[in-house]
């Protein structure tokens, strides 16, 4: 088991009136003026948008405005937001909608504290000394950086998509209403369980057994939020499993999953090349990559694979073959995603085959031009990446 500390400051206002708090909030984190952050029309459409705004004005809190958030948030809106922040005088940031507008949220609020290219910070050439506070009213429940320390912002240069981490960013506070997500779209619903499950499944496999209090709890979320997706894609108005899974997005991504082990992340890092190259929906890329990354890493500790088989995936247990058990595994996982509408390989997910220079070009990226590893199960190299793109074309 390995030392580790815990750091989970977000306060989280949850339910169908946690709206109502959001000025009494946005006061108590000490904002004056707040840049409203969000992405396209649903905000809109649904009256969210008008309903926070008009909070904050009744709270006598001053405010701007900066939607065009789209998947795989742009570096360039973020500079505008970093431009619009410091010509208004901006000192806190209020996110409204998933994963997307948050990181870019919080790109911004490292930006308008540096004198450089926030770039630097993804790059790893800088470290941010301050940032602006920063907080949530989640509307998709998927990435869970309404709780954690991370950020994932995709450079159209290049269409280079980096992410990074630092426990500074982690949001002052989380507006959850479970009712604001059931216009979500199925294929929007599934790819979000796909990609908070696999927030969990990065710290999941591990080669550190011996911390069975986290490990349970990763059990129990993953189970939990596998049986509540297909509760809302017949019933998408479903408060209680609604509720489950927005819940659940953020405990599989605030820390508490991994607590003792080391994680991997290997996955989501081969994903990003993806989502860099094709602007495919995060979670569904994750779905297209992890079947194959299992099956090339298993080796490296077989008896977590058998243990989620048969503890999250309900395959028996055949003591005399432990690979024949853990390989079921990973083919229920396929099964689960064909199940919700999710791609088990690249041409599924992007419609087309997937060239050999694609390949190389994504592990070019993914590898930092072959000067840098990826995960922790087994440490990928470039040749390990590139094979694993291969087993995953499809």
């Amino acid at each position: 088991m390995r030392d580790f500390n815990y750091y989970a400051p977000t306060e989280v206002a949850f339910g169908e009136h946690s709206e109502e708090q959001v000025a009494r909030l946005v006061k108590k984190y000490g904002g004056t003026k707040v840049l409203v952050h969000y992405g396209g029309k649903s905000a809109v459409r649904s009256g969210l948008l008008d309903k926070i705004c008009n909070l904050l004005h009744e709270g006598g809190i001053d405010y701007v405005t900066l939607g065009g958030v789209v998947p795989n948030p742009r570096l360039s809106l973020a500079k505008e937001g970093i431009a619009l922040c410091l010509k208004e005088k901006v000192d806190f940031i209020l996110a409204i909608g998933g994963g997307s507008v948050i990181d870019s949220a919080k790109c911004i609020a490292y930006g308008v504290c540096y004198d450089g290219d926030v770039w630097d910070f993804y790059l790893g050439k800088a470290e941010p000394k301050q940032m602006l506070p920063v907080a949530s009213v989640l509307t998709i429940p998927a990435a869970g950086s309404e709780m954690s320390e991370a950020s994932v912002i995709t450079n159209e240069d290049g269409d280079v998509k980096l992410g990074y981490s630092n426990d500074m960013s982690r949001p002052k506070f989380a507006i959850m209403n479970p009712r604001r997500t059931m216009t979500l779209p199925p294929y929007q619903t599934a790819a979000g369980v796909t990609d908070m499950m696999m927030h969990t499944m990065e710290r999941y496999f591990t080669k550190d057994d011996d911390m069975d209090l986290t490990t349970d709890l990763a059990e129990a979320t993953l189970r939990n939020i596998k049986n509540a997706v297909f509760a809302v894609l017949k019933n998408p108005e479903d408060y209680r499993y609604r509720a489950q899974i927005m819940w659940g997005g953020s405990i599989m991504h605030n820390g508490l999953t991994g607590c003792g082990i080391s994680d991997d992340w290997a996955t989501h890092q081969l994903e990003h090349e993806l989502s860099g190259m094709f602007d495919v929906t995060h979670g569904a890329g994750l779905a297209a990559i992890w079947p194959s990354w299992a099956r090339y890493v298993m080796h490296e500790n077989m008896s977590r694979f058998v243990r989620f088989a048969v503890n999250v995936m309900d395959v028996p247990n055949d003591f005399t073959d432990p690979k024949g058990t853990a390989l079921k595994g990973i083919e229920a996982m396929e099964r689960f995603y064909h199940a919700i509408g999710m791609p088990i390989n690249i041409k599924e997910l992007i419609g087309k085959d997937i060239s050999d220079e694609e390949i190389q070009e994504m592990t070019r990226k993914c590898s930092r031009d072959y000067t840098a590893t990826c995960g922790c199960l087994k440490v990928l190299k470039a040749e390990d990446m590139e094979a694993i793109y291969k087993m995953a074309r499809g």
